[in-house]
């Protein structure tokens, strides 16, 4: 097995393949030929790169000198291919923590009317499961109608949450390219990957939260025991020492999704796939995804006060107190006002954050397989030797 993935490009209907290398004198950019017709990415992201391809510059060409791709004088000469060429949000070269962010918040600039739909959708659905369960809880109490309402609306979130990872991964490598994308044309391009998008969520799903379970059944156990202090304390152990697993397993995961999306992947290729892409950036990765979070969360919080304010305002003595922690919720206009509040807030978050990931999992392969060669060539620079939309090749100048 190669530490690349096969040149299938999405739409393509062969799978791609790990174990075989295109012929060392295959130009770049016919791979998406190579793998029975090109997809509407042009190859790019199912393509893997020039047998000997590394990231220096004589791959575009030194100065007084020939690049390998540029053709003539390179990037200091005159007419070589640019070092850092930008059709997109993001320039294609190895990204800084900045620019992922930037190009996160970019795609959702530009690209609002697609994003901000598709993420408004499906948070207005995701926000009225959840307010009809709390208002159940509120108007039935007692412990099995609060475990309902946490639990009742998790089978529908997960299948939106498939949906808004399948649809935005489209979006954002459209992005990246230049290239607009309508809402139907997302749709269209993901839905064949969501049934295999749905089962790497949930196999992920399990792995991460696995390590949790011994310690978590200890604490049970302890509970039903009568409060046993020694079964409490060496579950609570237990819970503790899986939370750096649960993070590792977490991590290392993380670029599945976007693999299995963009090169057509199976489930536990793409979790393999991604733990090579992994490999030793974990730690990076990991900085960069609880820097994202701790934005959004405190981007959340601040959008998300006044409404908070404003539900304990219309509750009244119902709202919980410090005197009185346990009220079972809130009344329905509480509830309204909160769902109103967690439906703007979701609209900008799910988006931001699918795209930090898919760009993380870009910025990857660029770093590892100079996959910024074939987006370049994909989002039809010339001076690349494009190959376009269409996947034809196109000589400098045309």
């Amino acid at each position: 097995m190669t530490d690349t993935p096969g040149w299938a490009s999405p739409g393509s209907p062969e799978p791609p393949r790990d174990d075989v290398r295109p012929p060392a004198d295959q130009p770049p950019g016919a791979v998406g030929d190579a793998a029975g017709g090109p997809g509407p990415y042009g190859g790019a992201y199912g393509s893997i790169p020039h047998q000997g391809q590394s990231r220096d510059a004589g791959r575009y060409g030194a100065p007084g000198g020939t690049g390998q791709y540029g053709g003539g004088p390179g990037v200091q000469g005159g007419w070589g291919v640019p070092l850092s060429p930008k059709p997109g949000i993001i320039p294609l070269r190895p990204l800084g923590v900045g620019e992922i962010l930037d190009g996160a918040v970019t795609t959702v600039r530009r690209h609002w009317r697609t994003a901000l739909a598709l993420s408004l959708g499906l948070a207005a659905v995701q926000q009225v499961l959840q307010a009809l369960g709390e208002w159940w809880a509120y108007e039935q109490p007692g412990d099995a109608s609060e475990l309902t309402a946490m639990l009742g609306p998790v089978p529908v979130e997960l299948l939106l949450g498939v949906v808004a990872v399948g649809m935005l991964t489209m979006v954002v490598s459209k992005a990246v390219l230049g290239q607009p994308v309508a809402l139907g044309d997302a749709w269209k391009a993901a839905r064949p990957r969501l049934a295999a998008l749905t089962g790497l969520t949930l196999l992920t799903f399990l792995i991460v939260v696995g390590p949790f379970v011994p310690g978590i059944a200890l604490v049970v156990l302890g509970i039903v025991d009568g409060l046993n202090d020694t079964l409490l304390a060496l579950g609570a152990i237990l819970t503790l020492a899986a939370v750096p697993v649960a993070l590792w397993l977490g991590i290392d995961l993380s670029l599945a999704a976007p693999a299995l999306v963009l090169e057509r992947q199976g489930v536990f290729t793409a979790m393999s796939r991604s733990r090579r892409l992994v490999r030793g950036s974990w730690w990076r990765l990991f900085g960069i995804n609880v820097l994202t979070r701790v934005l959004i969360a405190v981007a959340s919080g601040m959008v998300m006060m006044p409404f908070s304010l404003a539900a304990l305002a219309v509750a009244g003595d119902e709202a919980p107190t410090a005197d009185n922690p346990f009220v079972m919720g809130l009344p329905p206009l509480g509830l309204l006002i909160l769902a109103i509040g967690g439906t703007i807030v979701a609209t900008f978050t799910i988006p931001l954050g699918a795209a930090v990931n898919v760009l993380l999992y870009i910025d990857q392969r660029i770093r590892r397989e100079a996959l910024d060669i074939e987006l370049a060539r994909a989002a039809g620079l010339p001076e690349y030797g494009s190959a376009g939309w269409a996947g034809n090749q196109a000589s400098p100048g045309v």
